[in-house]
């Protein structure tokens, strides 16, 4: 059995779905990653700022490694009125996407010079879970940032009908023609009345 390295291994899978947030906005116009196709809003672009924010807040202000660069307002604060789920018009993608690389390179310092049972404190989390280890931080966000990944996989196929989780491996069947799916997705919705109505 090949041995593991349980650092190198969360670290592995949270820069795979931090590639996938980024791949999710490639081809799409301006309008199209920052529409909201959902009730509550979610847009390609917002979900890339926000997971800078998580970056930024569980890697450096936890760890008392605080960005030192400008980041826009309410980014980091989580008692905002959601503005770190949404890019502004005045917020290019450049930045945004710029960020989220920045936010990415700041963690992996605080990643490369802590032990994985390093200890920070959450400051906006509740006072009897405040105190956390490394470990802790890499897997809440690692989690996070998948499920993100997960949203953003939906609202891309919304838009324009792409699916998949990376450019060369989109773990859906290549050789599956348009007819198959549609066939597929209408016999998911049969399956769906006839349960509705048993």
């Amino acid at each position: 059995m090949a041995t593991s390295d349980p650092k190198a291994d969360l670290r592995r899978y949270l820069q795979l779905a931090r590639d996938a947030m980024l791949w999710k906005l490639e081809g799409l116009p301006e309008y199209q990653i920052r529409r909201p196709l959902v009730p509550t809003g979610t847009n390609l672009l917002g979900l890339v700022k926000h997971l800078a924010g998580v970056e930024f807040g569980y890697f450096g202000d936890t760890f008392g490694r605080p960005y030192p660069g400008p980041v826009p307002p309410g980014l980091t604060d989580p008692d905002t009125d959601n503005s770190d789920m949404f890019a502004a018009p005045g917020e290019s993608r450049e930045l945004i996407t710029g960020l989220y690389r920045e936010a990415w390179a700041h963690a992996d310092v605080t990643l490369d010079a802590l032990d994985l049972d390093a200890t920070g404190q959450v400051p906006w989390w509740p006072e009897d879970r405040r105190e956390v280890t490394l470990h802790l931080i890499l897997t809440h966000t690692l989690a996070e940032t998948h499920r993100h990944a997960g949203h953003a996989d939906i609202i891309r196929e919304l838009i324009d009908g792409s699916a998949g989780d990376r450019p060369n491996t989109p773990n859906i069947p290549a050789d599956l023609s348009p007819s198959f799916w549609v066939e597929y997705r209408d016999r998911v919705e049969r399956a769906a009345q006839e349960a509705g109505r048993a």
